[in-house]
């Protein structure tokens, strides 16, 4: 899979081998943990993109819904009831472990929504920092995660698919598939989508604009290239 590479949801969960319920999954099994993000309206979390979209600031997510409690008025926790590290945590004390230098940093998948059970492949990034924040009615965990340029020790495969490219931000994404109307600009069709640079990034083209991005299907993006029509 290429990043912004547009899939629907159950590919994304084929891809994954799991069904992607939650927002945060630590190391699935693989040599990565995976995150869902969306900067849609009325997301739930404030997640935000920063750098030209090499930097995300994830937002830590609730505790679990309870009758006649707003769980947006308590704190997101750190472990569960049991006393077990949620996914907060867990992602908490990887980074807090890579910034004492007792790991590598963990390699995280950000899939981002763009529209109602479609999702953008939007890279491999590293998780750096975090850190617990109020947003003055409670504290919520926010996760610094990088787009990652040294790959290590994933295999050969995995490297491939995940080769890191400049992130589209998310407000040009969403005015693309709407002026493309969700489908290729050659052909019409609405599957196997990537949102394509016009002019290659690689040439200079920038990812910021509207007008330099294009959704384009597997097969006219693969006969494009990096060629400059």
């Amino acid at each position: 899979m290429r990043n912004n590479e547009i899939i629907p949801y159950i590919e994304m969960c084929q891809t994954e081998g799991v069904s992607l319920q939650r927002g945060m999954n630590y190391q699935l099994g693989k040599s990565y943990s995976v995150i869902l993000m969306s900067l849609r309206r009325n997301a739930p979390y404030n997640d935000a993109l920063q750098e030209n979209g090499t930097v995300l600031i994830y937002e830590g997510h609730d505790a679990s819904r309870r009758p006649g409690v707003d769980v947006k008025t308590i704190d997101q926790p750190m472990k569960t009831s049991s006393g077990t590290l949620t996914q907060n945590g867990l992602f908490f004390t990887a980074a807090q472990d890579y910034k004492g230098g007792q790991r590598a940093a963990e390699k995280v998948r950000v899939y981002e929504k763009i529209h109602s059970g479609i999702w953008s492949n939007n890279g491999l990034f590293e998780l750096i920092d975090a850190w617990i924040s109020s947003d003055s009615i409670r504290n919520v965990f926010k996760f610094k995660l990088r787009l990652a340029d040294n790959l290590g020790d994933l295999s050969i495969q995995t490297i491939r698919e995940l080769e890191p490219s400049r992130i589209i931000p998310s407000s040009v994404k969403l005015e693309v598939w709407t002026r493309d109307r969700g489908k290729c600009v050659q052909c019409g069709k609405n599957t196997e989508l990537h949102f394509d640079h016009v002019i290659p990034f690689s040439k200079g083209g920038t990812s910021l604009l509207a007008n330099n991005i294009q959704l384009l299907c597997a097969r006219h993006n693969l006969a494009k290239k990096d060629n400059i029509e």
